[in-house]
């Protein structure tokens, strides 16, 4: 997948750092390299080191002119529920960055990330995984 085009995606619903909903494209990243960040679901007890370390560091990633997106199969109303929960409490609190909601799972398929095999307990959900895209949005590394 590295030095291929990234798959596109448009109009997918997300709440953003100002925890407001929102539709977000690729096409809304034109001349930035984006950062995106995927993981199984809000509300699990790892997932949320990882992101709140990159909202903690998103200025960094803006001063080399990157973006960065949480991408995950929950709804946009559970990502909402899960910013405005404190962190003490279970919560992501708030972000520096949109986390989209892959409800249709298509931009997880696309991405190569969307766990797919019958009797896997995590069936329809996102693995964790990132991408980063150039300007031009071609894949430049996969983790």
């Amino acid at each position: 997948m590295p030095r291929q085009m990234a798959p596109d995606f448009t109009d997918l619903n997300a709440v953003d750092a100002n925890m407001e909903f929102v539709k977000v494209s690729l096409t809304d990243f034109k001349g930035k390299y984006v950062v995106l960040v995927f993981y199984p679901f809000d509300f699990t007890y790892v997932c949320p080191t990882e992101l709140i370390s990159f909202s903690e560091n998103v200025s960094k990633f803006k001063e080399l002119g990157a973006e960065v997106i949480g991408i995950s199969t929950d709804s946009h109303f559970t990502h909402l529920a899960w910013l405005k929960q404190a962190r003490a409490d279970g919560g992501l609190g708030k972000i520096n960055y949109p986390l989209i909601a892959d409800i249709s799972k298509q931009m997880s398929k696309d991405y190569g990330v969307l766990v797919t095999e019958d009797g896997d307990p995590m069936k329809g959900a996102a693995i964790r995984g990132m991408f980063i895209l150039d300007t031009t949005h071609k894949i430049r590394s996969v983790q």
